[in-house]
């Protein structure tokens, strides 16, 4: 392998495929495989892994007018070498325009001729031509004033016309320079000390699958109230026909727990869920390779020192996820402190992960599972009801003679129950129907129900009053009643007797 990367460089790869053609395929014993190169095909990224997005706005036509509204973010969005030509050029082309302002005022008032006339008051002193007229503009506007050259009070035009330099001057040094510091202090250095690793990763943590990626911060300053945001950007075909090129979709990386929220001193790893709401439901190892896709992180924070919000981005395409890998621990206990590693910063190691996607995998485990375990334990609870039966059975042979001859035959409680199971059976069957059919099939009339009801509340009422049946325990702790009973008044007596009677 190294020799054929020496041989054709970095841009092609070994990709294995099947004698059959079938696609990729993993390699195993038994099987006849071959091995071709296959260039790669470059991949056009939205966000390269610095941040800077790959978007050029065209064609705007009259739209562009919309950048001079707004010309002070215009400078400061421009590149350092046009904000420089934009700075000398004001600042050359305002300095030449005053000390014209200046030369023609000494040549209409005729100061050029005159100014070595001894009794002659000129407009500025010492002004004799072009020269040294921007001399003395540079030296009013820098606030050097040498003495040499100075305006009288001769020449009203040139007041005016200092007042007009002054105040043309402040508002010139107010917007090239407050420009140029607010370009200065953009705090889009700082994300150069943010760093993202090079692949994200797809592998088991907590029994779940999970895409990981790994965030650190290279400075000590901390980032304050850090948060961190992904988007999924997937072309898709909506059911309607509508295409839809890079459409965004949020990746869940702990919304709802907080764990958005970074505290940011050491390197931590993100992490996002792949469940049932995850974009990455259907993806497999398989299904990668064939997929296109890109990931874009987005770390927003601010800036300890300067505290200006500061935002860090990066991607990760489809050939940078590694599936069953994980990150090296970089973080080892020292004396007194936490030591970080960053050499291992980018470092991953295979894991055992299983390659199906997280849907194929429940399905997997419904088909599994036992599908009739309903029928399974509606006969363990017929058998149940059955045994219960038979339990009464031997405990209706017991009911006093006086009960029997209510019933009419011995026999009538043990079918009496049976058919009562029966009905408590339909009634169970009954909870899978729909809650319509379940209205209609409880309404009263049911000739067996009415019987059921009628003859447990005769069953009921007898086998209340025998004690004889109960245990010794019981038939004490009744005796014990009796007791407390011949123990009231003779009056209350009577009123026990008549209610029981």
């Amino acid at each position: 392998m190294s020799a054929l990367r020496r041989k054709f460089g970095d841009d092609y790869q070994v990709v294995t495929t099947s004698s059959s053609g079938s696609g990729l395929q993993p390699q195993g014993p038994g099987q006849d495989l071959q091995q071709q190169l296959v260039p790669k095909k470059k991949r056009q990224r939205f966000v390269d892994k610095n941040g800077r997005c790959n978007v050029q706005h065209g064609n705007l036509g009259s739209e562009t007018s919309r950048y001079l509204s707004d010309l002070f973010t215009t400078l400061v969005d421009l590149k350092w070498r046009w904000n420089l030509f934009i700075f000398i050029l004001t600042y050359t082309v305002a300095w030449l325009f005053m000390a014209s302002m200046w030369w023609v005022i000494a040549y209409t008032r005729g100061d050029l001729n005159k100014a070595h006339v001894g009794n002659y008051t000129p407009c500025v002193a010492n002004v004799y031509n072009f020269p040294s007229a921007f001399l003395f503009f540079i030296e009013t506007e820098a606030t050097i004033g040498y003495g040499y050259r100075y305006i009288t009070d001769k020449c009203p035009e040139g007041i005016i016309l200092f007042l007009f330099q002054s105040i043309l001057g402040s508002i010139v040094d107010a917007f090239l320079i407050g420009c140029m510091f607010i370009k200065m202090s953009q705090p889009k250095k700082r994300a150069e000390t943010l760093m993202f690793s090079e692949h994200a990763v797809i592998s088991m943590r907590d029994g779940k699958l999970t895409l990981m990626f790994r965030v650190g911060n290279l400075r000590n300053s901390h980032m304050v109230s850090a948060q961190i945001r992904c988007k999924l950007l997937k072309s898709r075909q909506t059911p309607e026909g509508e295409f839809l090129p890079l459409d965004q979709l949020e990746l869940d990386v702990g919304f709802s727990t907080g764990a958005d929220q970074l505290f940011l001193v050491s390197p931590l790893t993100i992490c996002h869920v792949i469940d049932a709401k995850s974009p990455f439901y259907d993806l497999s190892q398989r299904s990668m390779q064939t997929e296109q896709f890109e990931i874009v992180v987005i770390l927003e924070g601010i800036v300890e020192t300067t505290g200006m919000t500061c935002q860090a981005r990066t991607s990760y395409t489809e050939d940078e996820v590694l599936w069953g890998h994980r990150f090296f621990p970089v973080i080892s206990l020292e004396e007194g402190f936490f030591k970080v590693d960053y050499s291992q910063f980018h470092a991953t190691f295979e894991v055992p992960t299983p390659p199906y996607s997280v849907k194929e995998q429940e399905e997997m485990l419904l088909m599994s599972s036992p599908l009739i375990a309903p029928a399974i334990t509606n006969s363990k609870e017929r058998h149940n009801s059955v045994e219960c039966l038979d339990g009464l059975d031997d405990i209706s042979t017991k009911l006093p003679s006086k009960l029997q001859k209510i019933t009419g035959r011995e026999d009538f409680p043990k079918k009496l129950l049976r058919m009562s199971s029966t009905t408590s059976e339909k009634a169970y069957s009954l909870g899978d129907l729909p809650m319509k059919l379940q209205r209609i099939s409880s309404v009263p009339g049911n000739s067996e129900e009415k019987l059921v009801s009628k003859t447990t509340k005769m069953l009921s009422d007898p086998m209340s009053q025998s004690v004889a049946d109960l245990p010794p325990k019981l038939q004490k702790m009744a005796g014990g009643a009796a007791r407390m009973e011949g123990n009231l008044p003779a009056k209350l007596r009577k009123m026990n007797s008549d209610r029981f009677t």
